[in-house]
């Protein structure tokens, strides 16, 4: 792609606008369409684009398979802890006050119950899929051409 110069100042143009857009995605998952699984397929999208423009290597630099694979870990880890913390304190951890969606101390919104446990849950599933995606990526990407 080092003869495309056009399409390398776009794409470093849109990259930031890409991830921003992921992250609207998964802070928003809880309240309208989203979350997780839909911020993580585009936080996988800008890496890919990355990668498909700069080729492997500079994709390699950013996000190290090494990193990634450790990230698909700790997705895993807290989505399930969510569960485990849910179980442990007897379900308590996830009621929900319909008229109180949160305690406001001092001017800081601290979540709670319901809102508290998706956002944890949308944040392991975002990790884990952004994670996967982009092994996947490598794996295809990262193949030997077969000629025959």
């Amino acid at each position: 792609m080092n003869s495309f110069p056009i399409i390398r100042v776009i794409t470093k143009l849109l990259i930031p606008y890409i991830l921003l857009f992921g992250l609207y995605v998964q802070f928003h998952g809880d309240f309208g369409p989203g979350g997780g699984f839909q911020a993580g397929v585009i936080f996988a999208a800008a890496l890919i684009l990355y990668g498909l423009v700069y080729g492997l290597p500079a994709v390699h630099k950013v996000a190290p398979p090494k990193v990634i694979e450790k990230l698909t870990a700790l997705g895993l880890l807290v989505y399930a802890g969510t569960g485990l913390a849910c179980m442990l304190l007897g379900g308590n951890f996830l009621d929900y006050d319909v008229l109180n969606h949160g305690i406001l101390t001092e001017n800081h919104f601290l979540p709670e119950g319901q809102h508290l446990g998706i956002f944890l849950v949308e944040l392991g599933v975002g990790i884990t899929v952004t994670a996967v995606m982009t092994m996947i990526f490598y794996a295809f990407a990262g193949r030997e051409r077969v000629t025959s």
